[in-house]
C-alpha cells in the first residue's frame, strides 16, 4: 500500500507531545538557527520519510530536509539518515515525534525485510495481521510492504476472515462461508485447525485457507489434497528460523503478527549544531 496518512493524524501526535506548549523549547531565543542530523545505531530499513517530513512541516514550513538515504534502503549502523536546518525550536519541539514515527515504521521494515529474505526463492508470500499499534494500521502496513512483504485484510471492511468463533455462531464452516457469500463480494477467508476441517473447508470453496498451528506434515498434505484449487494459507507461532521450511511446504502465504506485534524501536538520535 502507498505511504497514505492523514495530516490530522500529524498534529494529534504533535499535540499529544506538545499540549500546550514546548516550555522547555522555550528558552531558547526564537531567532536563534540551527542544523540537526539524524543518526541510525544499527543496521535498518529506512522506512517513514512522509511522516517524519510531515512533523517538521506542520510545525514550521521553514525548516528543511535533505535525505541522504532512500526509502527502503538497507543502510548500515552509524549512517547519516538526513540532515535538517531552520528554527532552533522548532527542530528540538518535533524531534521525538519525529524520531518516534520513524524509528517505529524503520523498525517495522527492518523486520519485514528479514522475512522477505527467509523465504526467497521460494514463491511463498509474507502477509501481515492486524496486530498493529493503535493509531498505526495505515503507517505499519505501509512499513510492511515497504520491507518486501505483503498486506492481508487492512481492516474488518475489505476481507472475510472466518475463524472459530464465526464458526460457532454460524453453525459450520460450510454455513458460515456460505452466509459470507450471501453478505458481500470482497474475498472470504476461513480459517482451520485441523485436517478434518480443512477438507470441510474445501468442500464448501473459499477463496482462502487458513491453516492454523498445523505441523510441516499437515500443511504438506493440505497441499497435495488441495492440488492448487483453493489458496492456502499457514499461521500461527511461526518464527523467523522456521518460516523457510513452512514455505517449502508449497502454501501461498504465511501470516506473521511479529510483523507489526513485536517491533523494537530501531536506535536513532538527532545531533543539532548551532548556526552562528
Amino acid at each position: 500500500m502507498k505511504g497514505y496518512f492523514d495530516i490530522e493524524e500529524i498534529k494529534r501526535y504533535l499535540e499529544e507531545d506538545i499540549g500546550p506548549g514546548d516550555i522547555t523549547a522555550a528558552i531558547i531565543p526564537v531567532a536563534m538557527a540551527a542544523e540537526a542530523e539524524v543518526i541510525t545505531r544499527e543496521p535498518m530499513v529506512l522506512c517513514g520519510q512522509a511522516w517524519f517530513d510531515a512533523v517538521f512541516k506542520v510545525l514550521d514550513a521553514n525548516l528543511t530536509i535533505n535525505w541522504l538515504a532512500t526509502e527502503g534502503e538497507a543502510v548500515g549502523k552509524d549512517t547519516v539518515l538526513c540532515k535538517l536546518g531552520g528554527s532552533a525550536r522548532s527542530l528540538l519541539t518535533g524531534e521525538r515525534t519525529a524520531l518516534n514515527l520513524l524509528q517505529t515504521l524503520s523498525a517495522t521494515a527492518t523486520v519485514a525485510r528479514r522475512y522477505t529474505e527467509a523465504v526467497s526463492g521460494t514463491g511463498c508470500k509474507v502477509l501481515d495481521t492486524r496486530k498493529t499499534i493503535p493509531g498505526l494500521r495505515n503507517a505499519q502496513k505501509y512499513a510492511v510492504a515497504c520491507g518486501g512483504c505483503y498486506n492481508h485484510r487492512i481492516g474488518l471492511y475489505d476481507g472475510v476472515l472466518i475463524k472459530e468463533n464465526h464458526i460457532i455462531a454460524a453453525g459450520s464452516i460450510a454455513q458460515a462461508i456460505r452466509m459470507a457469500r450471501e453478505l458481500t463480494t470482497v474475498p472470504v477467508e476461513v480459517e482451520v485447525e485441523s485436517m478434518p476441517e480443512f477438507l470441510e473447508a474445501v468442500k464448501a470453496k473459499p477463496d482462502r485457507i487458513m491453516l492454523d498451528n498445523f505441523s510441516l506434515e499437515d500443511m504438506g498434505e493440505a497441499v497435495r489434497l488441495n492440488a492448487g484449487a483453493i489458496e492456502l494459507e499457514a499461521s500461527g507461532n511461526i518464527e523467523l528460523d522456521t518460516i523457510r521450511s513452512i514455505a517449502k511446504t508449497g502454501v501461498d502465504y504465511i501470516s506473521i503478527g511479529a510483523l507489526t506485534k513485536h517491533v523494537r524501536a530501531i536506535d536513532l538520535s538527532m545531533r543539532i549544531k548551532l548556526v552562528r
